[in-house]
């Protein structure tokens, strides 16, 4: 059999040696594959400029549907006016957040401050709420599990006691 080599990229395999992997990493598939993952990264103000170089697909736009036969590939642009003004609102968000940031102003909302002050409130109230004593849940197995016979002896009888959940675990 030998070694396999699996490709992140094109999500597939290939036996491992030095004429295939050379073969693969500078095949048109893997490059096109590489590039998709790597424009998932790029930010909105790149993604803009390039986009506004580009002169529109006119297949892309004549189809009903939106598609184009290049895909990601195509050399045209395969976004709508509508697409081009969402994502100048994004640059101009982002840019904006930037200056806020340098300027020294309070952090915008949804920052990780604001979810940390929301989670205390959270634990506080769930802590106020458990001063009874809780009742102790019985044992139920997570979905998938596979029946209780196909399971090995030591999981298919509780210990004794019984097994205990706490309240705040819950499956699925």
């Amino acid at each position: 059999m030998g070694k396999r080599y699996f490709c992140d990229y094109c999500d597939r395999s290939f036996q491992d040696n030095l004429h295939n992997r050379k073969k693969h990493l500078n095949g048109v598939q893997h490059l096109r594959a590489k590039r998709v993952w790597y424009d998932l990264f790029r930010d909105a103000a790149a993604i803009l400029q390039e986009e506004q170089t580009k002169k529109p697909c006119r297949k892309f736009l004549q189809t009903g549907k939106g598609q184009c036969d290049f895909g990601s590939n195509c050399r045209f642009s395969h976004m709508t006016e509508q697409d081009l003004e969402k994502l100048s609102a994004q640059v101009q968000a982002e840019q904006r957040a930037k200056e806020l940031q340098q300027e020294g102003a309070d952090v915008p909302p949804g920052t990780i401050e604001n979810w940390l002050e929301k989670r205390a409130k959270r634990l506080s109230m769930a802590q106020s709420n458990s001063a009874l004593p809780e009742k102790p849940v019985p044992f139920q197995y997570p979905p998938g599990w596979p029946p209780v016979q196909d399971l090995p002896p030591s999981l298919q009888a509780p210990p004794p006691g019984g097994w205990l959940v706490p309240s705040n675990l819950q499956w699925g």
